[in-house]
């Protein structure tokens, strides 16, 4: 009896690690960049309690969806699309920013559907 509970012992300790380290590879976004998308999404949607869970669970949607690499490079794409002239031509402009920013659309859109 007393092997039994030292091999289910071994296995509730892997499975916690294993799943810890699980959780850690789908959670690959910094804190900050979370709550920066936070705050933006209530700046847009409102300023209440309700709203605070609706966008954290929005970025958790998207963060399953987007590796953080491609969300920084969607970010970036976004907000270089606003400048004006040649350069922000480059990133409206070009396949592969259409591309990025169509994805990450379609991970906001899985997000509104899941939490809003």
């Amino acid at each position: 009896m007393r092997f039994l509970f030292g091999a289910s012992a071994v296995v509730a300790v892997l499975t916690a690690v294993m799943s810890h380290a699980r959780a850690e590879d789908l959670n690959d976004y910094p804190t900050s960049a979370r709550a920066d998308y936070v705050f933006g999404c209530m700046k847009a949607n409102g300023e209440t309690q309700e709203v605070l869970q609706k966008c954290a669970c929005s970025i958790d949607v998207i963060a399953s969806i987007i590796p953080y690499d491609r969300y920084v490079t969607t970010e970036t794409i976004l907000s270089m699309s606003q400048v004006t002239g040649p350069v922000g031509s480059e990133f409206r402009s070009t396949e592969p920013a259409r591309l990025a920013v169509q994805e990450f659309r379609r991970a906001q859109a899985e997000a509104e559907i899941r939490c809003f």
